[in-house]
């Protein structure tokens, strides 16, 4: 299995053009020596943080993309654009673009299909709400989720990550018990097995990880990184929860 810890920072609409600098120069001092880090910038800080990290073993990943290779489509960008940009990866189907876009699952198999095919690796986002994990519907959610997005997806010489947000915990603070993380990331690992006939897969936590927390989480068997939101746009939080993810 992947041996490396995978840490991904989304840094959303928050990041703003003067902290690039230095949330750079952070994870470029860090010791990466068993992480594989990816940062999330928005798309117009792409092309300065894809400078910024040149010889630094710090991945570039965009926070979501259109599923069309060109035409009239104003204000999207797409697969093919971000791979010339210098990403590497792409977070697809964020709890908040499921929420906030209407993004449906059909749509976000689309997405996780072009950014397969342009040979970037998608990082698949999935996870529950506070009503379906009350209502003790947290397995069958996160199944219906990836039954879904994984349409007609075949794996060769290309990669998914998966991230579990449940959604209740994000940028709330009130982030999942590690143990029950576990349960679901295992599900995670087992179905995504029978769907597409991949035996491993790297299943990323997020849902208010921070510098405290990333240790517990990341002794888990089933969690191979985090998914970092709020203390990743954070200079000190950020190079205290690299150093803690060793």
């Amino acid at each position: 299995m992947h041996m490396q810890k995978i840490i991904v920072a989304n840094w959303k609409m928050v990041v703003k053009k003067e902290q690039l600098v230095s949330l750079v120069e952070v994870v470029g001092q860090a010791d990466k020596t068993n992480l594989e880090v990816a940062l999330c910038p928005s798309f117009v800080h792409l092309t300065e943080v894809a400078s910024l990290i040149n010889n630094k073993n710090i991945g570039l990943g965009a926070q979501n993309c259109f599923w069309v290779e060109h035409g009239a489509y104003t204000g999207e960008v797409s697969a093919w654009d971000l791979k010339d940009e210098g990403c590497q990866y792409v977070l697809v189907g964020h709890s908040e673009r499921r929420k906030y876009f209407s993004e449906s699952d059909e749509i976000i198999n689309k997405k996780l299909l072009a950014v397969l095919e342009v040979g970037l690796t998608p990082i698949l986002c999935v996870g529950e709400t506070k009503e379906e994990k009350d209502a003790g519907h947290t397995l069958e959610r996160v199944r219906e989720q990836l039954q879904k997005d994984l349409v007609n997806v075949i794996l060769k010489d290309s990669r998914i990550i998966i991230a579990y947000e449940p959604v209740w915990a994000i940028g709330t603070g009130d982030f999942c018990k590690p143990n029950d993380a576990e349960e679901v990331q295992s599900m995670i690992k087992e179905e995504f097995t029978k769907i597409t006939g991949v035996a491993e897969v790297a299943v990323l936590y997020g849902g208010s990880v921070d510098d405290k927390n990333v240790a517990e989480f990341l002794k888990q068997n089933s969690i191979d990184g985090v998914l970092v939101g709020g203390a990743s746009t954070k200079v000190e939080v950020l190079g205290k929860l690299l150093a803690n993810s060793i």
